[in-house]
């Protein structure tokens, strides 16, 4: 199950696209990141290295 964030919580540190081993995470306009649900590997990654922790799976 992809990922998804939580853009009220997530501060636009781009940690989360930083360690996305298949790019699937990207910038908005307003520099929060979104994460694409059909690229999305499912590896937990991003998760664990938010650190507001405002990625949870769907």
């Amino acid at each position: 199950m992809p990922r998804i964030i939580d853009k009220s919580k997530c501060v636009a540190c781009g940690t989360c696209e930083r360690v996305c081993k298949v790019g699937c995470i990207t910038q908005l306009e307003d520099k929060k990141r979104t994460i694409n649900p059909s690229a999305c590997v499912d590896c937990g990654a991003c998760q664990l290295a938010c650190p507001k922790k405002c990625i949870s799976q769907n």
